[in-house]
């Protein structure tokens, strides 16, 4: 999958960039963040957009360095090797998602309101990082070891967000249905929205995620009623 680590064209970037809402980047900067930390966003910004253009084994640590402005030791001195900044960038995202999410999450409490809530925070979260949305696709089994291990915890921690939601939302409605398949199924709606979302046709993030809230829920309360 790794070969496919590369950028759609910018008239789609463009597009997807005006949709993003404000809503992703409040809730992102109330976080508190020291030098080191906005130096290392930085940086792993470069290295998302390297991984984009070149794919994660089409890139090295110069280009990385060249795109970053650091150079090449001072780049390994912080980053022992390329793993590591991909490693970096799942992490941030997987975890800036899920901060993201709890705190949307905190003052709901209809089940159905929260599922949507799920799906909105994901679609604009996402389709506001449109290059780390493509690489986090396509470079998903690049990490091996401890590394590999971490990112994939999170990966099960953010399925279980999801899951745990539709599991309640499935009580609630006393449906009748497979929660793993459901759960699935929702995330092949919303994981590969950078390969085809542009804003001219499909909305804003907010409304493209309204509109996927209400196919999906209508397809699961199509299931009977226990």
């Amino acid at each position: 999958m790794s070969q496919l680590g590369i950028c759609a064209n910018i008239e789609n970037e463009r597009s997807i960039d005006m949709g993003s809402t404000s809503t992703v980047s409040e809730l992102s900067s109330a976080r508190p963040a020291t030098r080191f930390d906005r130096r290392l966003a930085k940086i792993l910004e470069h290295a998302t957009a390297i991984f984009c253009e070149k794919g994660y084994e089409g890139a090295s640590m110069r280009d990385l360095s060249r795109a970053s402005g650091m150079s090449l030791a001072g780049l390994y001195y912080y980053f022992e090797s390329k793993e590591k900044l991909l490693y970096l960038i799942q992490k941030d995202l997987f975890t800036t998602v899920m901060e993201l999410l709890r705190e949307r999450l905190k003052d709901v409490s209809d089940p159905e309101v929260r599922v949507r809530t799920f799906i909105q925070n994901h679609v604009e979260f996402f389709l506001s990082k449109p290059k780390a949305m493509k690489v986090l696709s396509h470079e998903d089994d690049v990490l091996s070891d401890e590394l590999g291990k971490e990112i994939a915890a999170l990966k099960r921690q953010y399925y279980h967000s999801c899951a745990d939601l539709i599991e309640v939302l499935k009580r609630d409605k006393n449906l009748d249905l497979n929660s793993r398949a459901a759960v699935m199924s929702l995330f092949g709606m919303i994981n590969w929205l950078h390969t085809w979302y542009n804003l001219r046709v499909d909305g804003t993030p907010r409304v493209l995620a309204t509109e996927i809230s209400d196919i999906f829920l209508r397809g699961i309360y199509s299931a009977p009623r226990q």
